[in-house]
């Protein structure tokens, strides 16, 4: 199993623990002959009076040889989708899944926490091996 795929089954894991029912694997619109594939959908059922959540969720595992390299890639990536989720489903919110580990080793260096403000990235951190979500960052 790739790396890709090692992260991705571990967040699919740990949003279904969560009570999350996975909805696309992955998720891929259409947008003036472009397209896009984003790693997963998913939804939760918050009520019998409450219309459903919906989120995106783009995987990175952050295992290139530079941490900035991959966060710009990310970071592209995640405003890409998100303008994209506007168009076709403004009512599905984007998450940037990540490991927990690179999360408290890289993700929370000044800088990059003020880029993360700046740009209103929201975070599903997991932990890689539990398969468990540590912490959803809005």
């Amino acid at each position: 199993m790739s790396a890709k795929d090692f992260f991705l089954n571990a967040v699919r894991l740990a949003l279904e623990k969560d009570g999350w029912l996975i909805t696309d694997d992955p998720l891929i619109f259409t947008v003036d002959g472009i397209d896009f594939r984003i790693d997963l959908g998913a939804e939760r059922l918050l009520g019998a009076e409450k219309e459903g959540q919906k989120i995106a969720v783009e995987v990175k595992s952050f295992l290139g040889q530079s941490e900035v390299t991959e966060f710009h890639a990310a970071l592209g990536q995640t405003l890409n989708y998100r303008s994209v989720l506007r168009k076709k489903e403004p009512n599905r919110i984007l998450y940037l899944a990540i490991g927990n580990d690179i999360y408290k080793e890289f993700f929370l260096i000044p800088f990059i926490q003020e880029i993360i403000v700046e740009h209103k990235l929201k975070l599903l951190i997991f932990e890689i091996i539990k398969q468990e979500i540590v912490l959803w960052k809005e």
